[in-house]
């Protein structure tokens, strides 16, 4: 036990010791922040390794209902076809018309080149905590209307903010399930945060990808070329969602067994 919580910890360290640098520091990171700031786990809890609880323990009964409304969303994620021709344009549709950037970086394009990019496409953004920051003057261009309370209807597997939320599933299910299922789900989300804004409008020269210190390319999603990288690194990211998000219906299931 002791083994694998310094191996968990050790495996979490170069994600979470950076960012906790950085909060001690006053500097923050758009890409490499979000997964502490935008969600609710706390960087010690993400550190701490537990094996995971039995079906007979108390917190599952006191846990069912959320155990319950995971598994319907994750079963109806699975059962539903990816829609790979979304180019992450919710990124675009959030500055639409915007006075002002929702990250301290300026825009690629420009703020008229980049609302000319959105008012060109068909965007169909099936993720509600993605849809609910679209500007007012973008809502419309989207062809679906998700909502808070029908998630299960609409979302789908090569959604970007849908992978990332695997972690968001993963971590509420924390103690019930092992942590080295959250791990998976965080790196995932890592990965996906980093295409989520190399694909976005924003001009990131002078960040890096990684804690490599790789630099910064952007997915000019704009261009046929673009699109054609963006929708390869989605489906990888896809494919690599999929295990997990099986795995997290299996705990779902085991727990709710009993």
């Amino acid at each position: 036990m002791e083994d694998r919580a310094r191996a968990h910890r050790a495996r979490l360290a170069p994600y979470v010791e950076p960012h906790l640098a950085r909060r001690q520091a006053g500097i923050k990171h758009p890409v490499h922040d979000f997964l502490f700031t935008y969600y609710s786990f706390r960087p010690a809890q993400l550190l701490r390794w537990t094996p995971g609880l039995p079906a007979s323990d108390p917190l599952v009964t006191d846990r069912r209902a959320l155990i319950e409304q995971i598994h319907e969303l994750l079963v109806a994620t699975t059962g539903r076809a990816g829609n790979f021709g979304c180019f992450g344009l919710h990124e675009w549709a959030m500055v639409h018309g915007a006075a002002a950037n929702r990250h301290p970086m300026p825009l690629r394009l420009g703020a008229d080149e980049t609302d000319a990019v959105t008012e060109s496409h068909r965007i169909a953004c099936s993720h509600f905590d993605a849809f609910r920051f679209f500007t007012p003057s973008a809502r419309s261009f989207n062809t679906l209307s998700p909502r808070a309370d029908d998630r299960a209807s609409y979302e789908q597997p090569a959604c970007l903010h849908g992978g990332m939320d695997l972690y968001k599933h993963a971590f509420r299910l924390s103690p019930l399930i092992s942590s080295d299922l959250v791990a998976d789900a965080f790196e995932l989300a890592w990965e996906i945060r980093i295409l989520d804004m190399r694909a976005a409008p924003y001009d990131m020269t002078g960040w890096t990808l990684d804690p490599t210190g790789e630099p910064w390319t952007p997915v000019r999603i704009e261009t046929a070329e673009g699109k054609a990288e963006y929708v390869a690194a989605q489906r990888r990211l896809a494919e690599r969602g999929a295990p997990i998000r099986a795995r997290l219906i299996e705990e779902c299931e085991r727990l709710l067994r009993c």
